[in-house]
């Protein structure tokens, strides 16, 4: 299994990581995909993948961070891919405006580099689609998906992948991500943890990291009847060994 989306710089994990990534491996995760959210924590997550043989970086600035700026310096990492980019219109933690902006630029970078993207969208489809058509969809994925088969209709007619972590193991409330998660092709459906978020049953409540990807591939395999492990999506999207 491949955790494609973590955040193993987190502070969550600053007393004991070493432990996080042992418990990772020994539970058959064989890479980790970190995620550096903004100009901040871009070193430290290179600087990570660098010392961990099995973990990768991807690096983009967060549309939390948008009024920030500073994406002109993804021109100059090594990544896997940028991201993770888009529009938070939950949280509004950047103006919209300015979140529109930064997404629309790192698509740019992204085409540049002809790097993959790793999609945040929360509230905010209707945008992030139009911005995709218009700027050019690079392949990627839309990381933590949350909406029904119809939206992942329009996600997968772009290219684009689907990254299911602990939100579709929630008992309520979750009935059009199974839908969207039965009707994914197996090609296109990656793994994730969003660690140290949203841990999935039977975790719930306490802090995500890599290791429950397994719980996540199993509700996947019952779910959809057929196994899941989401690694050989993980490898060709981002050209992961």
């Amino acid at each position: 299994m491949i955790d494609s989306h973590c955040h193993l710089t987190a502070k969550a994990f600053a007393d004991d990581l070493a432990a996080v990534l042992a418990r990772a491996r020994a539970a058959g995760v064989t890479r980790m995909v970190t995620i550096g959210t903004s100009s901040r924590d871009w070193d430290a997550a290179a600087a990570l993948a660098a010392a961990q043989p099995d973990v990768s970086v991807a690096c983009g600035v967060h549309p939390h961070e948008a009024s920030a700026g500073g994406w002109d310096g993804l021109r100059a990492l090594d990544v896997v891919a940028i991201g993770e980019i888009g529009l938070d219109y939950h949280y509004d933690f950047a103006p919209r405006d300015k979140q529109r902006q930064a997404f629309a630029a790192q698509l740019q970078i992204a085409h540049e580099r002809q790097l993959p993207i790793i999609i945040h969208e929360r509230e905010a489809a209707d945008d992030v689609l139009s911005i995709l058509r218009r700027e050019g969809c690079p392949p990627g994925v839309w990381h933590c998906f949350s909406g029904d088969e119809d939206l992942a209709d329009e996600v997968l007619a772009l290219g684009l992948h689907l990254g299911f972590g602990g939100l579709v193991t929630f008992p309520k409330g979750t009935e059009g991500i199974h839908a969207a998660a039965r009707r994914c092709p197996a090609e296109r459906l990656l793994l994730e943890t969003d660690a140290p978020y949203l841990a999935p049953v039977p975790h719930r409540g306490h802090r995500n990291e890599p290791a429950f990807v397994a719980d996540t591939a199993r509700f996947l395999t019952d779910l959809r009847g057929a196994p899941v492990d989401g690694a050989a999506a993980a490898r060709a999207l981002f050209r992961l060994p």
